[in-house]
C-alpha cells in the first residue's frame, strides 16, 4: 500500500501526570528539540512571561495548570511526533481519559520527590486497562527528592507494573551532574538553566574508562557501583513486553533545564509503537487498511478567539484522508466533506491536504458532531473504548444578565459539548443544571462564558446525588413515570430524558417502584429505545 511508510513514520502519544509533576514543561522541551519552537516558556514563572505552547487557553496562562488537552504536531529523526499534553488536574480527568483512546503509547511524568500521587495511580489505571505502553520520566532530580533506587521500587508496586531503568541521575538535588544514558551508553553533563538545546553528550562505552573520572572525580565510582547493580537487577531491556504494556522503561532528568530529555525522546523514537489497531464494535481495523477511518476523541470551542471556531479533533486510524473528499458520518448516516482540515501547534493551526493512520487533525465544526462520532470511508460501524462522563457535582447556571441570555445559552451548548461538564434543563422550571466531576469545572466554564461569549453566570449548588437516563420498553408504565416524577426530571442536550436523584436511597426506592423502568448510568448506553 502506497501509505504504509507514511503510517511507520508516525507516533502518536499523550503526556500524562499528576498535577506539578512538570508534565506541560516537559512538552515543551520535547517541541524544543523537535524544532518545532526556538525558545521555551515556562509554566508559573514570574521572570518569564512567555506562556508554554501548550497551555494557550487564557486561564491556563493565569492559573498554570492545563485545563484541556493540546495537540502539537512536529517531525524529530524523520518520524512525525504528534503529542498531546492532558490536564493533570483531576477535575479535568475526563478529557485526559478520552485523550488516552486516541494514542498509540503515553510518556507518565513523576515528581522526583512526590513520586506516585492519587492522580499518577488512576492514570496508569486507565493505561493498563487497554494494555497502553507507557514510558516513565522521573522528573526534577536537580531537586531533593527520594532515593532513585527507591523510587523504582514504589513505581512497581504502587503502579503494579515492571520497570527498568534506562537512564540514571548522577547524583540529587544540589549535587545532580547530569544523566547517564543505560540504552546508549553516553553521558550528558548537566548545564543549568537553558532554554536552549545546548547540551554536551560524552560517549563513554566502558565505564572502568578513566576518561570518566576527568569528568566526573568525585562521582565516577559511584555511578560505576550504580550500573553495576541496575546490570545486575535487571535484564536486557525487552521492547516487547514494553509494548506489550507489561514492561516501563524509565528515565531521570529535568524537564526545566533540558536534562534527559533529549534520551527521553530519542528512546521513545526507537522503541514507541507506530499506529495501533482499533477495535470497533464490528471487528478490529487495522490502521494500513486501504479505506479511511477516524473518531472525534475531542471538541474545542473558540480554539481561536477572532473567529470562534469549534473543532473537532479526530484520530485517523486506518487508510489515508484528504481533504475535500466525502465521507460518512456513521451516527448520522450523512455524507460530509472537509475542506479545511488543519494540524496544530496547540491554538496554531495549518491545513493539511492528507493525513494517515495515527495522525490527529482538527475538522471544522458547526455543531455536527459529538464526542465518540465515528467517520468512515463508506462502512458503518463505531469504535469502541471512548471512556462515558458520570458527573458527581450538581449546580444550577444561574444567569446575571437577562440582557445576554442568547449569548450565555449558546456558551453553555458549545461549552458543554467538548465534555468537560453535563447539561441537563430541569422539566418542571425549565432550569438549567450543570454536572462536573470537579469544582474546578465550573469556575473554568464560568471564566470561559464571560470571556468567550460575554455572559455573566453564577453557579447555585442543587441537591442532587445522580443523573441516570431513563428508557422502557412499557410506554404506558413510562409516561406514568413522568406525570409521577415531573420534579426530578429533566433532558439533556440530546432531548433523552434524565431522572436527577436526591439521593442513592431514593434511587433505590425509585428503582424498586418502577422495576420495568430502565436507569442507565452513562449517557453513552448502546441502542437505547425511547418509547
Amino acid at each position: 500500500m502506497a501509505f504504509e511508510k507514511e503510517i511507520a513514520t508516525r507516533r502518536t502519544f499523550a503526556v500524562i501526570a499528576h498535577p506539578d509533576a512538570g508534565k506541560t514543561t516537559l512538552t515543551e522541551k520535547l517541541l524544543l528539540y523537535g524544532g518545532a519552537i526556538q525558545t521555551a516558556g515556562a509554566v508559573k514563572s514570574n521572570k518569564i512571561k512567555k506562556s508554554t505552547t501548550s497551555d494557550f487557553m487564557e486561564i491556563e496562562k493565569q492559573r498554570g495548570i492545563s485545563v484541556a488537552t493540546s495537540v502539537m504536531t512536529f517531525y524529530y529523526k524523520d518520524k512525525m511526533v504528534n503529542i498531546l499534553d492532558t490536564p493533570g488536574h483531576k477535575d479535568f480527568a475526563e478529557d485526559t481519559y478520552r485523550t488516552l483512546t486516541a494514542v498509540d503509547s503515553v510518556i507518565l511524568v513523576i515528581d522526583n520527590a512526590k513520586v506516585v500521587e492519587e492522580q499518577t495511580e488512576k492514570l496508569m489505571e486507565v493505561c493498563r486497562m487497554r494494555d497502553t505502553p507507557v514510558i516513565i520520566f522521573v522528573n526534577k532530580v536537580d531537586r531533593d527528592g527520594v532515593d532513585p533506587f527507591d523510587i523504582l521500587d514504589e513505581l512497581e508496586q504502587k503502579l503494579n507494573i515492571d520497570v527498568q531503568p534506562l537512564a540514571w541521575p548522577i547524583g540529587m538535588g544540589p549535587h545532580f551532574k547530569g544523566v547517564y544514558n543505560l540504552y546508549d551508553r553516553s553521558l550528558n553533563l548537566f548545564q543549568p538553566g537553558s532554554t536552549k538545546v545546548e547540551t554536551e553528550n560524552i560517549t563513554i562505552t566502558d565505564l572502568a574508562d578513566k576518561t570518566l573520572d576527568q569528568y566526573l572525580p568525585k562521582e565516577a565510582n559511584q555511578l560505576r557501583e550504580d550500573v553495576e547493580l541496575i546490570e545486575g537487577v535487571y535484564n536486557q531491556f525487552d521492547v516487547q513486553k514494553y509494548l506489550a504494556g507489561q514492561l516501563a522503561p524509565v528515565f531521570f532528568g529535568s524537564a526545566i533545564n533540558n536534562f534527559g530529555v533529549k534520551e527521553l525522546l530519542d528512546a521513545f523514537i526507537r522503541i514507541a509503537p507506530q499506529p495501533l489497531p482499533r477495535d470497533t464494535n464490528v471487528r478490529k481495523i487495522e490502521p494500513t487498511e486501504d479505506k479511511f477511518s477516524g473518531f472525534v476523541f475531542k471538541i474545542h470551542a473558540n480554539i481561536d478567539p477572532n473567529h470562534r471556531n469549534r473543532i473537532a479533533f479526530l484520530r485517523v486510524c486506518s487508510g489515508e484522508f484528504e481533504r475535500g473528499r466525502f465521507y460518512n458520518h456513521v451516527r448520522l448516516d450523512k455524507k460530509m466533506r472537509f475542506n479545511n482540515p488543519a494540524s496544530f501547534m496547540a491554538d496554531s493551526k495549518n491545513i493539511v491536504e492528507e493525513a494517515y493512520a495515527g495522525d490527529v487533525i482538527g475538522l471544522y465544526d458547526s455543531g455536527t458532531f459529538k464526542i465518540g462520532d465515528t467517520i468512515t470511508e463508506g462502512e458503518n460501524y463505531n469504535f469502541k473504548g471512548m471512556p462515558s462522563f458520570s458527573p458527581e457535582i450538581f449546580k444550577e447556571l444561574v444567569n446575571k444578565d437577562p440582557m445576554k441570555t442568547k449569548q450565555l445559552n449558546k456558551g453553555i451548548h458549545q461549552l458543554t459539548d467538548e465534555g468537560v461538564a453535563q447539561l441537563f434543563t430541569q422539566e418542571i422550571n425549565n432550569a438549567k443544571i450543570v454536572g462536573t466531576v470537579g469544582e474546578l469545572q465550573f469556575e473554568v466554564i464560568q471564566y470561559r462564558l464571560k470571556n468567550e461569549y460575554g455572559a455573566s453566570c453564577s453557579f447555585q449548588p442543587v441537591n442532587f446525588y445522580k443523573a441516570c437516563w431513563i428508557t422502557s420498553q412499557n410506554e404506558e408504565v413510562f409516561n406514568r413515570f413522568l406525570k409521577a416524577k415531573k420534579p426530578y426530571l429533566a433532558k439533556d442536550k440530546d432531548d433523552n430524558y434524565v431522572f436527577l436523584a436526591s439521593s442513592e436511597w431514593i434511587l433505590k426506592l425509585t428503582r424498586e417502584e418502577y422495576p420495568e423502568i430502565e436507569f442507565h448510568f452513562t449517557s453513552e448506553f448502546k441502542n437505547r429505545k425511547k418509547v
